[in-house]
């Protein structure tokens, strides 16, 4: 079989001369095009694919080179594709990875916490000197009810009583922090 038979792009001759020829040389080709894409398998294959859809679509370039001969067209065209997808990725800008689509989310995390901190602050300013005391005692230094209670002078069942209308008074101050408990 030789390459002059591909009449169009369309015929099912030139499908299976097509084929015949992926059979043929696709394998040298996909080893030179996996080293030209540094490794990047993907990039290889897309690479191959269109090298023979070139083939496809020039069956003149075809019909020059007797079958055997056909394999250097291939690779010239196959690396010569290969160097335009390189100068196009040096020509575009960096792919933003998953690496930094995750830093960009802990920055924009940071900031709301940041923001949310700053409403809880002035919240807190709203409330009275005792409550504000047993709030910071027991959710800002993470002492325990009966630490809180010795520390401000106070009975137990008071710093829980104080924390409990603390916390009611901040829900209506911070609308949307915390569900609305009625």
């Amino acid at each position: 079989m030789t390459a002059g038979t591909i009449t169009a792009p369309t015929g099912t001759t030139a499908e299976h001369e097509l084929a015949e020829l992926q059979r043929e040389h696709g394998r040298p080709l996909f080893a030179l095009l996996l080293r030209l894409s540094d490794g990047d398998r993907q990039r290889a294959e897309d690479l191959l694919q269109e090298t023979f859809v070139r083939a496809w679509q020039n069956p003149a370039a075809l019909r020059a080179h007797d079958f055997d001969s056909v394999r250097p067209w291939l690779l010239t065209v196959g690396r010569r594709l290969a160097i335009d997808a390189r100068r196009a990725r040096q020509a575009r800008p960096a792919e933003v990875g998953d690496a930094v689509l995750e830093t960009s989310r802990v920055t924009a995390d940071h900031a709301e916490r940041s923001a949310a901190m700053l409403d809880v602050r002035e919240a807190v300013k709203t409330l009275t000197p005792e409550h504000r005391d047993v709030l910071v005692q027991v959710y800002f230094r993470g002492a325990s009810v009966a630490e809180a209670a010795a520390a401000l002078g106070i009975p137990p069942g008071t710093v829980k009583s104080r924390a409990y209308y603390a916390l009611r008074a901040l829900r209506r101050v911070l609308p949307g922090y915390a569900p609305d408990l009625r």
